[in-house]
């Protein structure tokens, strides 16, 4: 695993610092999107403002996304394996669990195009479905 999140860093452009690919491991082994506390707590003592910069370095290099669930802290979740710095390929649908509160991609379901009014710029697009998740129907 440490050879794959070696590549997959060194793929994107990354430097593979040790939290760089500790942070990228965590990730890799993820069902559903994590908040930086989340992540935080996951990798035991870590300073937090230095993995909020390793998310960001990701983000920017098309490593990740973030997405707003309406949690109030953003998620962050592995991108699709096309998206490149500064442009991400995958506008795909999220899913908010309001029993579990687990935030998941959904990548079969793209977002669509919007036509936007002559003047307007678009500058981020997110679509988020709220409801109750397979696991917690069960």
């Amino acid at each position: 695993m440490i050879k794959e999140a070696e590549d997959i860093l060194v793929h994107k452009e990354i430097s593979p610092t040790a939290m760089r690919l500790l942070v990228l491991r965590f990730l890799l082994n993820q069902a559903s999107a994590i908040s930086l506390t989340e992540l935080e707590k996951g990798l035991g003592p870590s300073d937090r403002v230095t993995i909020y910069r390793v998310l960001k370095k990701f983000e920017e290099k098309g490593l990740v996304h973030s997405i707003d669930d309406g949690s109030g802290a953003p998620k962050y979740a592995l991108c699709a394996e096309d998206c490149v710095a500064g442009h991400h390929h995958d506008l795909h649908v999220h899913f908010f669990c309001n029993a579990c509160r687990e935030t998941s991609c959904l990548p079969k379901s793209k977002i669509p195009q919007v036509t936007l009014p002559e003047g307007f710029a678009s500058e981020e697009v997110n679509l988020m479905v709220k409801g109750t998740c397979s696991k917690c129907i069960a």
